[in-house]
């Protein structure tokens, strides 16, 4: 079994090499605007996943999916030439759902954005539901209670409040 290092130089280069590829052009009208985003090999070097993406409509994406399914061994060969392995590894390639799962976030994001905006408008106008300070304070002594109290413990009484 290679290591992740190799693995991963091997998938670099096989993302290369079909890039390269598919910018030269095949000689498939059903092929669209394709991009390669990734491709990660497996610990033994026998298989690669290659991730692409397609700009364009839902129909195009078909289409560019089928002309790569077709031109799967094609492509293949033209990885079997440019590494210096002694198999070529398998070509597996899998839609990639960046452009889609990117548009959830962005929806998401802005329905946080509406959802903070009535929080603040909510609390601009917001009012107690009851008192509006519902802790319990000391009482404080006014300064002719104070006289009250000093003539109290003039009289022998403890003071109780401290």
């Amino acid at each position: 079994m290679a290591d992740a290092a190799r693995a991963a130089k091997m998938a670099d280069r096989i993302k290369v090499i079909i890039a390269k590829r598919l910018e030269r052009g095949i000689k498939d009208p059903r092929l669209g605007f394709v991009t390669i985003t990734d491709v990660r090999v497996t610990g033994d070097l026998q298989h690669a996943s290659v991730f692409y993406t397609v700009y364009g409509t839902d129909e195009e994406r078909a289409d560019s999916a089928a002309a790569l399914k077709s031109a799967t061994g094609m492509l293949r060969s033209e990885v079997g030439k440019n590494i210096t392995a002694r198999l070529t590894p398998s070509l597996e390639f899998i839609a990639d759902g960046i452009p889609e799962n990117a548009a959830l976030i962005d929806s998401l994001l802005a329905e946080a954005r509406t959802r903070d905006t009535e929080v603040e408008t909510l609390a601009a106008t917001a009012q107690y539901a009851g008192d509006e300070d519902p802790y319990v304070k000391p009482r404080v002594i006014a300064e002719d209670d104070e006289d009250d109290f000093d003539e109290d413990l003039a009289e022998g009484e403890e003071d109780t409040l401290t």
